[in-house]
């Protein structure tokens, strides 16, 4: 498999900034490619598709100038965050900026997908974000500099509900493994950010069957990309960057009165669940 590269490293600047962007390949993880490109990053694009990150990469080319690592890669499997580390120190990239943002949800109450189907979740948005993290993170502790954003939700911010029983324990996750990766290498240089959005306009709810159920909801609780990403590459890059980072005024209202209105975050997700949870 041949590397995608818009011109050779040798002649770009001399010391280029690397970012890499798991779940590249659409969505939020196209738009941070996007936003990173015009923020004059090198990318390394980590996704499934390989034919959406080579076409990605050639239209960041044309419009940034940008000098793209295409790396096709399952998350699924175990070996995939030692591959792709392995990719990148033989091209000699050092990764200044992590986006650990590739994902999904599994729909249904927990004993109806396979045992085999939750493991795969359990590795793609827990066991794959904590590895590649772990390998990437001793190249940043050296260079004293680095961002990390990892991609979890305001659901795991709120009370549990029915369907999706791993998604929001997944994302709660995410978030105190961001607060301790903050807390440990603020002396490092590393700013640590968890990405909590609400709903936002992606192919999520596709891939998971609940389109349908998610165009009933009404349009000013929807999020655009682009926004969702911007507002999370300024809060990580704050002097005091938001560990944890909610975009949209409305949401932060809302976990405000799921923190300091007892009950309220509990009685909104259970009243809600059935409109946005395929359960049946």
């Amino acid at each position: 498999m041949q590397d995608h590269h818009s011109q050779d490293t040798s002649t770009s600047q001399a010391t280029p900034q690397w970012a890499l962007v798991t779940g590249a390949s659409s969505g939020i993880g196209e738009e941070f490619c996007r936003q990173l490109a015009a923020r004059g990053y090198q990318l390394v694009l980590v996704a499934r598709r390989e034919d959406r990150l080579h076409a990605l990469a050639e239209k960041l080319r044309e419009k940034h100038g940008t000098n793209c690592l295409v790396v096709p890669a399952d998350l699924a499997i175990a070996e995939a965050s030692t591959v792709i580390s392995r990719r990148l120190e033989q091209q000699g990239i050092n990764i200044k900026f992590l986006v650990n943002n590739a994902g999904y949800g599994v729909a249904g109450r927990f004993t109806e997908p396979s045992w085999q189907t939750h493991q795969d979740f359990i590795q793609v948005m827990m066991t794959a974000v904590c590895e590649l993290t772990w390998r990437l993170l001793p190249g940043m502790q050296r260079m004293k500099s680095g961002y990390i954003i990892n991609v979890a939700s305001i659901a795991g911010l709120v009370s549990g509900s029915e369907g999706h029983t791993l998604y929001g324990a997944s994302k709660a996750f995410l978030i105190l493994f961001s607060e301790s990766l903050a807390l440990e290498n603020r002396i490092h240089g590393i700013k640590v950010s968890a990405l909590c959005p609400g709903f936002t306009y992606s192919e999520f709810h596709d891939v998971t069957g609940t389109r349908k159920m998610m165009n009933k909801m009404p349009a000013f609780i929807w999020l655009q990309a682009d926004d969702v990403v911007r507002y999370a590459i300024e809060s990580v890059q704050r002097d005091k960057p938001r560990v944890i980072a909610i975009p949209g005024l409305g949401y932060r209202i809302l976990m405000l009165l799921n923190r300091y209105v007892p009950g309220f975050g509990r009685w909104t997700v259970n009243r809600s669940s059935k409109r946005f949870r395929k359960l049946d």
